[in-house]
This record gives structure tokens, sequence and C-alpha cells, in this order.
């Protein structure tokens, strides 16, 4: 499910910004101040081009991952305990978790460049929620800690 809403947010995002890019230039007029960093053209092509790169990126790695589970889901129901191969099946579901790890990933990583066309004040801020978010995701120390204590 979550590989089918990193693809879907990829998309949405790609086609937001496709339609933005026409109206770029004329918006830039409006961040003039230095807290919103350089609007040149060429800054704004390269602001649109890497967040566009990354969520291609994105997109292609949940769109596999994607294609990797459904075939792993169909050879562990389809086949079941009469597998010739199970370490093939077992391949094919690393693929696919791996690929869905990545894809989620560069989709987060994706924030910060989307909010630097505002500037380098809202990348700093990004990038930092960020580094707190995918902390708290990755290291489950403190719910262990708490499940352990309403446990005894």
């Amino acid at each position: 499910m979550e590989t089918i809403l990193t693809a879907t947010i990829t998309i949405l995002i790609t086609l937001a910004m496709a339609a933005l890019t026409n109206n770029t230039l004329k918006v830039s007029n409006l961040f003039t101040s230095a807290f919103f960093g350089s609007q040149t053209g060429k800054t704004i092509v390269l602001k649109y081009g890497s967040a566009t790169i990354f969520l291609v990126a994105s997109f292609l790695c949940s769109s596999m991952a994607l294609g990797f589970l459904i075939d792993a889901n169909f050879l562990v129901n389809a086949l079941g305990e009469f597998s010739i191969n199970p370490r093939h099946t077992e391949t094919i579901f690393e693929r696919g978790f791996t690929l869905a790890f990545v894809g989620d990933r560069v989709l987060c990583m994706t924030f910060p460049l989307l909010f630097w066309m505002f500037g380098p004040v809202p990348v700093v801020v990004s990038s930092l929620a960020l580094v707190w978010g995918l902390r708290e995701r990755d290291f489950a120390g403190n719910l262990s800690r708490t499940m352990n204590k309403t446990c005894t």
C-alpha cells in the first residue's frame, strides 16, 4: 500500500511542478527579497530539474518494487510449498522491499528540494525535520522502553 501511495504522490507532485513551470518566470518577480534566495532563470531550472529527477527516480523505484512484490505474492500463493526454488521467491521479496525502501527515501529527500524553490531558509527547516522524522522512523528506542514500562 505504501509503495502505491509513494508512486501516486510522485506522479501528482511531478504533474503539479510541470503545470507551475509555465508561470515560473512571472512568479519569480514576486520573490525578490534575499530571504527567497536566487530566482534567476538558470537557478529556477536547476531547482525544478533536480526535484523532478528525484521524483522520477522515486517513481521508478516504487513502480519496480510494486512489480516485484506482486510477482513474489503470486509465487507464494500459486506455488506455495510446491515451489521448485524457494530461494528465488525470497530474492524477489528482498528486491521488492529494497526498492520500496529506496523509493520512499528518495521521495523523502525530494521535499527539501521542493522547498528550495522558496529559498534557503525553508530548505534548512525541512532538512532538519527530515533528519528528525527519519530518525524517529528508523530507531524505535523510545517506543521499546515505553512498552517495557507498561508491560511490567
